[in-house]
């Protein structure tokens, strides 16, 4: 897996940083490092697997389908990243979409979708194919949410990743007895490339890479 990103990411003082799509503009109160944005992993659950080794399957032209965007903080590193691609952005609450709404007109790559990602045939007609679908989503079926937006929208060849959030499927098992099944349940549809405990920032969840299966 590479990340063939140029100098989109970067570190600079010892923090991890993405080049400004906006010159000059910050988003919600990160730090500007010349033309660059800072990206603080307690903020953002990608920019902490990031830290942790995490390899992003996208070049610059890439299309994306973030699951989950909330008011657009990490999708406004995403932004940065997809320069020359695209990033759909579906959320379900009206206050986060409305702040979503006004970044996204700051940014020409920013497509918001005010849906529930529980049923992609709803935005078919605005969204592609695409090579990557991230998500970020506090529910219990968060697994088969994925798997549904990657049988309709995700190309052949294309990525996935998840943030799987332990307490939002079962407040009573253990966290290492949750992941288990839903590895169990990602593996029947993809294939896993990468995990990442995202603790001690992230108690009870787990990043998972991975792309469609191949059986």
């Amino acid at each position: 897996m590479k990340m063939d990103l140029g100098a989109k990411i970067t570190f600079i003082d010892g923090q991890l940083a993405t080049l400004n799509l906006v010159p000059g503009s910050s988003v919600y109160g990160e730090r500007l490092l010349g033309d660059y944005r800072s990206w603080s992993p307690r903020r953002s659950k990608l920019a902490s697997a990031l830290l942790k080794g995490l390899k992003l399957p996208l070049s610059a032209d890439s299309s994306v389908l973030y699951l989950g965007a909330s008011t657009g903080t990490t999708a406004s590193h995403l932004s940065d990243i997809l320069s020359d691609g695209i990033l759909y952005l579906v959320e379900f609450a009206k206050k986060p979409m409305e702040k979503l709404v006004s970044l996204c007109e700051a940014r020409y790559n920013m497509i918001p979708i005010f849906e529930d990602a529980n049923h992609p045939e709803r935005y078919l007609g605005i969204v592609g194919e695409v090579d990557l679908i991230y998500q970020d989503i506090s529910q219990p079926n968060q697994v088969e949410i994925l798997i549904k937006n990657a049988d309709h929208l995700l190309k052949k060849s294309g990525w996935v990743i998840i943030a799987i959030k332990a307490r939002s499927i079962d407040l009573a098992r253990s966290s290492e007895d949750i992941f288990r099944s839903e590895l169990e349940k990602f593996s029947m549809r993809f294939e896993i490339e990468e995990t990442f405990d995202l603790s001690p920032g992230y108690r009870d969840h787990l990043m998972v890479v991975g792309k469609l299966s191949s059986n």
